[in-house]
């Protein structure tokens, strides 16, 4: 079988000494963490692999010797570090040597029994011990084959050995401990003084914004809420939906459990920079409405165009009223239906112009909130929408309910002349015998609806069109507000800055090749994919939105059913 020794890249230079690391037997490959250099005693040496072995639970042992021919010119000092095989009893015992003159390494295993060396079928893998360490590896989910779950998990086992040997890493060749150490830290190690200031100032930070927090809460459980107005707005709105959502992501981010795995760290971490990436648009965009009065300039602009919304659709209905396209309508019930939405559109406009001096300090406060975040203003002006084409909504489910209700009436009158009925309890149509009168009168009703049925399918069909137009607005909105709360930006900017980071497998290359010297390969990380990286981490939303399949949606609107802009309790979606 192959012995495969992945060598840190950091190493190469060290003195002569001993190599330290994890022999993994069931994959026959040692993974060299540390070369520990003389002078040292090799009882506190044990006593230190011990110490190591008991915090991080990774079975860390001497595996060999490390020669340096260039930085050492005794050349019995060779003979000393293979007679060192007898006090660290570890079998196979690996000896690697940098030779002077010549750029190939050579490297041998020393069997006890047989007391001889092997230089065959040994590859021996560079690997960037930082790298690999600060990396986490995502295994394909989905595995096609055996072969590809197993070469996966070789892989994870071996950079879960360098994650997790941490505490290894964490001594310098400044030290005065009993070992000294060669690995990627040795020269010093890795610290931010900001990022050490940022750790401290974060506990009073979390602990204010958890009392914060808390208040905040208790005042959205209270009793006062749950009265029929507030409760009804709080559910229905898309801004306290919004609200809601973001107070989830706070409480996430100053809780003070540690997170348990690297799948939440990540979560968190994506959860605090989406925050603050809408924190930080949000105020852009405040500080953008109030410079230069446009507050005033958008209030003097909203009037003109509700008015001329609501002219438009006088116009329109004006058309209804008379032979729209040259169609014939029923002229009694055109003019009734035209005359009781042009009346509510007079209510809408007085409305308007009632509340025209109050507009600018209405937009003056709630262009305050987008302090709260881009989301947040978004979601205002969702809503804003919604109030402001209320009347259109108004118009939409008068105009679905009159043609529903003539929709099933000529079902059931159908169902008549054929003598079937409806049955309620078992939910079937059943058999049934009817009198001559019911069938006269069921089939007066069925004429009267059938005629009557053109001019209510007219103006339902032109108000659906007009309610669908904000929808997809609305909708159009709410897209990019689920983009904001579901990218995890986090994850894409470390994905860009350092891809290492996130590493989907690895690649070798090849560095030298010869005869009767090891193969020596060159291990580098793959990054993840930016698709796979958004799927795996990608965050939930919490859009409020009623998800139909395309079937559901023209089912509802050639049988008149009303298509809210918020989900139903118990509704069930295709």
């Amino acid at each position: 079988m192959v012995l495969k020794v992945f060598f840190p890249t950091c190493c190469s230079s060290a003195e002569s000494g001993i190599l330290i690391g994890r022999w993994i037997s069931e994959q026959s490959s040692a993974v060299v963490l540390a070369v520990v250099h003389f002078p040292f005693i090799p009882v506190q040496v044990k006593q230190y692999l011990s110490q190591v072995q008991q915090l991080t639970k990774i079975k860390v042992s001497v595996l060999g010797s490390w020669s340096n021919s260039k930085r050492e010119k005794e050349e019995s000092l060779s003979k000393f570090l293979e007679d060192l095989g007898t006090i660290f009893a570890h079998e196979p015992w690996i000896q690697i040597s940098k030779e002077r003159d010549s750029k190939f390494w050579s490297c041998s295993t020393l069997q006890k029994e047989s007391n001889s060396s092997k230089e065959e079928e040994i590859i021996l893998v560079y690997y960037d011990q930082r790298k690999v360490m600060l990396s986490q590896l995502h295994p394909p989910a989905n595995t096609s084959t055996d072969c590809k779950a197993d070469d996966a998990s070789k892989l994870t086992a071996v950079f879960d050995t360098v994650a997790n040997s941490k505490i290894l890493f964490m001594t310098d060749k400044y030290d005065d401990g009993p070992v000294k150490l060669t690995h990627w830290q040795s020269d010093g190690v890795e610290a931010s003084i900001i990022v050490e200031l940022l750790k401290q100032a974060s506990v009073p930070v979390c602990l204010l914004l958890t009392f914060l927090l808390s208040l905040t809460s208790v005042v959205c459980k209270s009793r006062m809420l749950k009265f029929w107005p507030l409760s009804f707005l709080w559910s229905k709105l898309s801004t306290c939906e919004q609200l809601g959502h973001r107070l989830q992501h706070l409480q996430i981010i100053s809780s003070s459990k540690k997170a348990q795995n690297q799948t939440q760290l990540m979560r968190k971490a994506n959860i605090f920079v989406s925050l603050l990436i809408d924190v930080a648009l949000g105020i852009l965009l405040m500080s953008w409405l109030y410079r230069k009065s446009r507050i005033g300039h958008l209030a003097d602009t909203l009037i003109p165009v509700a008015d001329h919304i609501a002219e438009e659709l006088q116009d329109l209905l004006q058309w209804l009223m008379g032979a729209p396209a040259g169609l014939k309508m029923n002229r009694a019930l055109d003019q009734v239906l035209g005359r009781f939405f042009l009346y509510h559109i007079h209510l809408w406009i007085s409305y308007i112009h009632l509340m025209s001096p109050f507009i600018e300090m209405i937009l003056w406060y709630v262009g305050l909130s987008a302090c709260l975040g881009l989301t947040v203003a978004l979601c205002i002006l969702s809503d804003i929408i919604a109030l402001l084409t209320f009347h259109i909504y108004c118009f939409y489910v008068y105009g679905a309910r009159l043609y529903c209700l003539k929709v099933y009436g000529l079902s059931s009158l159908w169902r008549l002349f054929r003598g079937k009925k409806w049955n309620v309890l078992r939910q079937r149509v059943d058999s049934c015998s009817y009198d001559l009168d019911q069938l006269f009168i069921g089939t007066l009703l069925f004429t009267i609806l059938l005629f009557l049925l053109p001019t209510t399918a007219l103006y339902y069909l032109v108000f659906t069109l007009l309610r669908l137009l904000v929808v997809v607005v609305q909708g159009l909105i709410h897209l990019l507000v689920d983009l904001i709360d579901s990218l995890p930006l986090y994850s894409i900017i470390l994905r860009f800055c350092r891809s290492y980071r996130l590493a989907a497998g690895v690649k070798f290359r090849v560095l030298e090749q010869k005869q009767g010297k090891p193969l020596r390969l060159l291990m580098q990380i793959n990054p993840l994919s930016y698709g796979s990286l958004v799927q795996r981490y990608r965050l939930p939303t919490c859009s409020c939105y009623p998800k139909d399949s395309w079937t559901s949606l023209c089912r509802k609107l050639f049988f008149g059913e009303l298509i809210y802009p918020w989900k139903h309790k118990g509704e069930k979606q295709d």
